[in-house]
């Protein structure tokens, strides 16, 4: 079964989340903002695992974080959708998110360049 690291905050998450559920695709959610223990195990991922590579120097966070069950690693939700013959949709909730994220004058990246 997928694993797969996110946050209820991100609108990526979100809307991987509404298509994923659409489409059927079964998958573990670990939100990890929900303890200090997931959290830690998203790091340790994050921290050791090559495909964050890209993600850690443009200073994002690598969610949502696709783990298949032999440990490789995808972070192209949408790619993941569409290799597989579906649409990824961006759901009302996605864009409400993103407008409190832009309205709070926040940003999703580590160097608050944007989502």
């Amino acid at each position: 079964m997928l694993k797969v690291y996110g946050t209820k905050l991100c609108p990526d998450c979100i809307a991987f989340e509404a298509s994923f559920k659409k489409y059927g695709i079964d998958y573990q959610f670990v939100n990890i903002f929900e303890s200090m223990p997931k959290f830690k195990e998203f790091l340790r991922l994050r921290d050791q695992n090559p495909a964050f590579a890209e993600a850690r120097e443009a200073g994002n966070a690598g969610i949502p974080a696709i783990t298949e069950a032999d440990g490789s690693v995808n972070l192209d939700w949408e790619g993941y959708l569409k290799a597989r013959g579906f649409e990824p949709i961006w759901p009302k909730e996605a864009d409400e998110q993103m407008a409190k994220i832009q309205a709070e004058k926040n940003a999703c990246a580590i160097n608050q360049a944007g989502c």
